[in-house]
């Protein structure tokens, strides 16, 4: 794991943003029994946390991405890590929702995007991807070149990479699943036959679910 993976993932877990419950799981919106329950809106609040977020996602765009143009925040929970990662690069930012709006002018993209532009989009969290791409088909139909979706985590499912590759974009994420189980466990958040458990869920989370 690399260190700001970690550093990440130990602050996941300081503030509660994550919550692993391999023996009492969680019930997803899908219907995917998951013994993990993320909400990175908490990260907001955490000034220490927000900027660990906001340097390491600046830091992999410089690096990685230098043709970065405009950094794209998907509505709602990617907006604030997006306008500190913008404001960082001293970039333009954008955000798309996964909609256009119902109301007003019907936008889905609001901020100043042009044709050609080359965009990085982030999001809080990637579970399957389906949101955030939905969101990169508004900013490709609106004429962006996105160079890379990014997330503050991920819970590194094979779905995920399934999306992403058929997309044909690439993904980064500043921490992920499985990096933050290896800390849990050296935090002694849980035991072994815990990790054993988070490992199993995220090599077939339906098969996981039948088992508990």
């Amino acid at each position: 794991m690399t260190e700001i993976a970690a550093t990440i993932a130990k602050d996941l877990l300081s503030i509660e943003a994550v919550t692993l419950r391999p023996n009492e799981p969680f019930t997803w919106a899908s219907g995917i029994h998951s013994p993990i329950y993320t909400d990175n809106r908490l990260t907001i609040s955490y000034p220490k946390v927000r900027r660990d977020i906001a340097n390491g996602i600046a830091a992999i765009i410089r690096e990685q991405y230098p043709a970065a143009a405009v950094i794209a925040g998907v509505a709602t929970a990617g907006i604030p890590h997006a306008a500190w990662v913008a404001e960082l690069l001293d970039l333009p930012l954008i955000y798309v929702r996964s909609k256009p709006k119902d109301h007003g002018a019907g936008r889905q993209i609001e901020g100043v995007l042009k044709a050609g532009q080359k965009v990085v989009m982030l999001d809080d969290l990637i579970s399957t991807g389906g949101s955030v791409l939905q969101a990169a088909k508004a900013v490709q139909a609106a004429g962006g070149d996105i160079l890379a979706v990014g997330s503050v985590f991920s819970y590194q499912l094979a779905a995920a990479t399934t999306n992403f590759a058929a997309a044909k974009l690439p993904l980064f994420s500043l921490s992920n699943y499985s990096t933050l189980i290896e800390v849990a466990r050296q935090a002694d958040y849980i035991n072994d036959a815990d990790l054993a458990s988070l490992h199993a869920w995220r090599q077939n989370p339906a098969t996981w679910g039948q088992q508990h």
